[in-house]
C-alpha cells in the first residue's frame, strides 16, 4: 500500500504507543518463566514473531485486549517441531538465537530478504565460544542459522559495536545456564540505552545482572519471576519521536502527547534534541505527558551512537530547521532494516533537501533546504515509512510513501492517529 501525505497541520492529544524493545524482552522474558502476564503490549508484526517463537520453544502465548498470557518453558526451551521464522524482526532473531543455545537439539532460524542479509556472525561466534553449536547455513555470518546446545555459560568475549542485542540475548539466556555468563567486550558498547531497557525488564523479572569495568556478568542458576505475575510495557519513545516531530513542524496549536513516562529508552533524548533545537516543548514526567508546539527550529549536532532508531526522525527535523544539522557516530544505522542512513539522504534529497552523506555522518543544511511532495520509497523499513510521512506534512504538495503496510512492525495505527490528528492523509492499494 501507499499514503498520499499533503502539507497540513496537526493537533490534539494522542496515546503514545507501547514500547516494541520492552514488549519483545517481556514476552521471551515471560517464556524463560513459568509464565506471566504482559499488559499493555504492542502487538506488531515484529512482536508476534517473539510470540511465535516463544511458543516453537514449548511456551504459549493467549492474546487479550490489553494484555498476553503467556505460559512459559520455565527455562528449558524444547527443540522446535519446524523453523522458526522470525519474518522482518531483528530483535527476535538475536534474542532467541541464544535461546536455542539452551536446547537439547538444533534449532533453525530464518526470516525475510532484509533479516537474512543483517550481521549475527558475533552472536554465532559467542555461542560457539560457550561450547555450543551456532553455524550460518551459507558460511556468511547472516540467516538461515542453525543453534543448539545445552550450553553450560562461561565467558564470551564480543564486540559492542555492532548490535547490542547480542549481548541483551546472551544476559537473558545466560541466566539460564548453570555457570552464568560474564561478557567482555572487545570494543564500545554501541545503542547502550537498550542493555539498559535489558537489565530494567530483567530486574522486573526477578534476574540479576551485573555491569563490570569491560561488558556485564549474569549469574547462572537464575529463575525468571515477576513481582506478582504480570509486567507492565511502558509507552514507545521510538514512535513519541514522530509524534514529537509532527508536534514541532505541524502543530500551530500544540500537540500533546500521553503514556510518555520516564524509562531507560535511550529515544526519550528526542526531547532534548528537540529542546536544543529550540522547540516549544514541556514534559511532565510524572503524568506522562509532553507538550510540543509549532516552533523555529535551529539546526545542532546530535550524536546517534546510543539512539540509532531516531536518526530518521532527526534527519526530517534537521531538513525544516534553520542552518544545518550534522547527525554523527551513525555507521551502524547502516545495518538495521535497511541502511537508514543512505535511504534518508536519498529520499530528502528527492524532496529538495540538501544533504551530504559519509560513512558515519549525515548532514542536512536545512536552511539551503524546500521541501516538495513527490514519490519517496519506505524501503520495507518502517521507520523511515513514519518519517517521510512527517515530511510530508510540511512539504509543498503532495507526498507519496510507497510501502506503508511495514508500518506493522512497531506502530500499526500510525496513519490512523495521523489523520485522527488532522493530517491529510490518503491511503491506497499499490
Amino acid at each position: 500500500m501507499d499514503t498520499d501525505v499533503s502539507q497540513s497541520t496537526v493537533g490534539g492529544t494522542v496515546q503514545a504507543p507501547p514500547s516494541k524493545s520492552y514488549t519483545h524482552r517481556a514476552i521471551l522474558a515471560a517464556g524463560y518463566a513459568e509464565g506471566a502476564t504482559v499488559r499493555d503490549p504492542l502487538v506488531s508484526a515484529d512482536t508476534k514473531a517473539t510470540m511465535r517463537a516463544v511458543e516453537a520453544y514449548g511456551g504459549s502465548v493467549e492474546r487479550h485486549d490489553d494484555h498476553l498470557e503467556v505460559d512459559g518453558f520455565d527455562g528449558l526451551p524444547d527443540v522446535p517441531d519446524d523453523v522458526i521464522d522470525c519474518a522482518n524482526s531483528g530483535t527476535t532473531m538475536r534474542l532467541v538465537t541464544a535461546t536455542a543455545a539452551l536446547g537439547d537439539g538444533l534449532t533453525v532460524l530464518t526470516g525475510d530478504d532484509s533479516l537474512r542479509s543483517r550481521p549475527q556472525g558475533p552472536l554465532l561466534d559467542a555461542i560457539d565460544q560457550l561450547d555450543g553449536r551456532a553455524e550460518s547455513t551459507r558460511a556468511n555470518g547472516q540467516a538461515p542459522l542453525v543453534v543448539g546446545g545445552p550450553v553450560a555459560g562461561g565467558y564470551v568475549s564480543i564486540p559492542g559495536d555492532v548490535s547490542s542485542q547480542y549481548i541483551t540475548a546472551l544476559l537473558m539466556a545466560g541466566a539460564i545456564t548453570d555457570e552464568g555468563v560474564e561478557i567482555g567486550l572487545e570494543t564500545e558498547l554501541k545503542s547502550a540505552p537498550y542493555v539498559d531497557i535489558t537489565i530494567e525488564v530483567l530486574e522486573a523479572f526477578g534476574v540479576e545482572t551485573e555491569s563490570i569495568a569491560d561488558g556485564f556478568t549474569v549469574a547462572g542458576g537464575q529463575s525468571y519471576d515477576p513481582a506478582g505475575g504480570e509486567y507492565t510495557v511502558p509507552g514507545d519513545f521510538s514512535s513519541i519521536s514522530y509524534l514529537l516531530a509532527m508536534g514541532a513542524l505541524a502543530a500551530p496549536d500544540g500537540l500533546t502527547v500521553t503514556g510518555a513516562y520516564p524509562s531507560a529508552q535511550g529515544d526519550s533524548a528526542i526531547v532534548d534534541v528537540l529542546q536544543r533545537m529550540g522547540a516549544d516543548l514541556t514534559w511532565d514526567r510524572e503524568a506522562g505527558e509532553i507538550h510540543v508546539s509549532r516552533s523555529d527550529l535551529t539546526g545542532i549536532e546530535v550524536s546517534v551512537a546510543d539512539t540509532p532508531d531516531l536518526l530518521p526522525t532527526i534527519a526530517v527535523i534537521g531538513a525544516v530547521a534553520d542552518g544545518t544539522t550534522t547527525i554523527v557516530d551513525c555507521e551502524h544505522v547502516r545495518y538495521k532494516e535497511t541502511d537508514r542512513v543512505a535511504a534518508m539522504a536519498e529520499a530528502l534529497t528527492a524532496m529538495g533537501a540538501s544533504i551530504e552523506e559519509e560513512h558515519d555522518t549525515l548532514t542536512i543544511h536545512g536552511g539551503d533546504s524546500d521541501l516538495d511532495g513527490t514519490t519517496v520509497d519506505g524501503r520495507a523499513d518502517h521507520r523511515i515509512i513514519m518519517s517521510l510521512s512527517v515530511a510530508g506534512l510540511v512539504a509543498d504538495g503532495t507526498t507519496t510513501v510507497e510501502g506503508i503496510e511495514h508500518v506493522d512492525v512497531s506502530f500499526p495505527h500510525f496513519f490512523d492517529e495521523l489523520d485522527a490528528l488532522g493530517g491529510d492523509v490518503t491511503t491506497t492499494r499499490a
